[in-house]
């Protein structure tokens, strides 16, 4: 691999341009109008434009990347996460431009991003599954399948992802009113009106494991996440090791991550998410077939590059590490830092950076795409930045956050910083499941 265009922004865009560097790569970044001056554009060794600011127009514009890619004669494309890289048919469309696709095929992209189909993989696999139904497209079978799935549930789309398209139901009676909502917002945002219901664990950790897999049938694991600190089912607060885990679950969650992996014949960065109860019963929910904005947390304990690991994997090598050479050291947070006003029902709030300036110290990475005098867009994502703190210990990683927080200066837009600096003084007490946080924000 020689020249890879980079298929998104931001931090994730300039995290990409960074490991194809050090693999001695080009990169070049592909850009909207919104971002003709942005930080990873200047960094790449090269830019092509690919349309105008609103995403629809340019990063979810498959027909605009792919000429990008021809027009900047690369022979990979590395989509990052969001826009288009869970996307099987901008995969498909790229392998048979003769490129490569830095991740999963689009065979398994397709199969595990339909949640019914992801679900009968998992039960394949043997790996547990949440009790629900398959696709539904009509109220009788929605109300049937509820009587045998059982209240509280959720309806949620059956093209899903990132914790849209997701309704909890209470009742019989409920169901009738959200069903076709829920169909409605589904076919809006995925283009697939298709639902299926899934029990509503009350009180469930989030948890998902880290697999990587080459074209050499090596699969590895790298651990689990923590990711239970959500509000609307959007995740502000990750960690890596799991809080309070047991050491017979980390193994056997760990192994049912391999084994899903292995069954799809899965190949790059993908992440196995589960639901964990009380008793230590999980439950698979769904793969995300691609790399994950908290990456980061698993890079620092495990001191993988996971981006450089699909760079490799991409390029038809192995996997430059065996499953007995990644080890647990330490324990890492991070901190979504999104220009968002708390204070105000996190309403986005974009605006110019006018002031900027970022910790520092031992243990402290802090990724972002921006600079003092950027202007953060209202056509995008709302996160600027994110903290990662690593520590020998989780005390100390949590120290270490409290310390960045006090040190990191932004001024010209709200941000969640705030926010955070009140969290982390009650997460120090040990996990929490997915629906504490609002429950804590009232």
């Amino acid at each position: 691999m020689r020249r890879v265009l980079v298929a998104n922004r931001g931090e994730i865009a300039l995290r990409i341009i960074r490991a194809c560097h050090e693999a001695g790569v080009e990169a070049v970044a592909a850009y909207s109008d919104a971002d003709k001056a942005a930080r990873w554009v200047e960094l790449a060794d090269d830019s092509v434009h690919i349309g105008g600011s609103p995403a629809g127009k340019s990063y979810l514009n498959a027909d605009a990347v792919l000429a990008a890619a021809r027009q900047s004669d690369v022979d990979a494309v590395h989509p990052g996460y969001g826009f288009l890289s869970e996307n099987a048919a901008f995969a498909r469309r790229v392998a048979e431009a003769g490129l490569t696709f830095i991740g999963p095929p689009a065979a398994v992209i397709e199969k595990m991003g339909d949640k019914a189909t992801a679900r009968r993989m998992a039960e394949e696999a043997g790996v547990p599954v949440v009790p629900g139904s398959g696709p539904l497209n009509d109220l009788a079978a929605a109300e049937a399948a509820a009587a045998e799935v059982g209240f509280p549930l959720l309806v949620k789309a059956a093209a899903g992802g990132g914790g849209r398209g997701i309704r909890p139901v209470a009742s019989a009676e409920e169901l009738a009113d959200v069903l076709p909502t829920a169909q409605a917002e589904a076919a809006a945002a995925f283009g697939d009106g298709t639902v299926y219901l899934e029990r509503l664990l009350e009180r469930a950790r989030h948890i998902e494991v880290q697999v990587l897999a080459d074209d050499h049938g090596g699969v590895v694991h790298a651990y689990e996440r923590d990711c239970s600190v959500q509000r609307r089912r959007q995740k502000l607060f990750e960690e890596a090791p799991a809080p309070g885990l047991a050491q017979e679950v980390r193994e056997a969650i760990a192994e049912a991550a391999v084994r899903l992996a292995r069954h799809v014949g899965y190949r790059g960065a993908g992440t196995v998410e589960f639901l964990l109860a009380d008793d230590g019963s999980f439950y698979f929910i769904e793969m995300n077939t691609r790399i994950q904005v908290e990456h980061p947390v698993t890079e620092c304990v495990t001191g993988l590059d996971l981006v450089a690991e699909q760079l490799r994997i991409a390029d038809g090598k192995a996997l430059s590490v065996a499953q007995e050479d990644i080890v647990l050291d330490g324990a890492a947070v991070e901190l979504r830092l999104n220009a968002e006003d708390p204070d105000a029902g996190f309403r986005p709030a974009p605006g110019e950076l006018t002031r900027f300036d970022l910790p520092g110290g031992p243990g402290v990475r802090v990724d972002t795409g921006f600079v003092a005098g950027d202007r953060i867009s209202p056509f995008y994502d709302s996160m600027i930045a994110k903290l990662i703190c690593w520590g020998a210990t989780r005390d100390e990683a949590l120290s270490r956050a409290r310390q960045a927080l006090a040190e990191l200066r932004v001024e010209g837009v709200p941000t969640t910083a705030s926010l955070h600096a009140r969290l982390l003084p009650e997460l120090a007490g040990g996990p929490v499941h997915t629906r504490w946080l609002e429950g804590w924000l009232g």
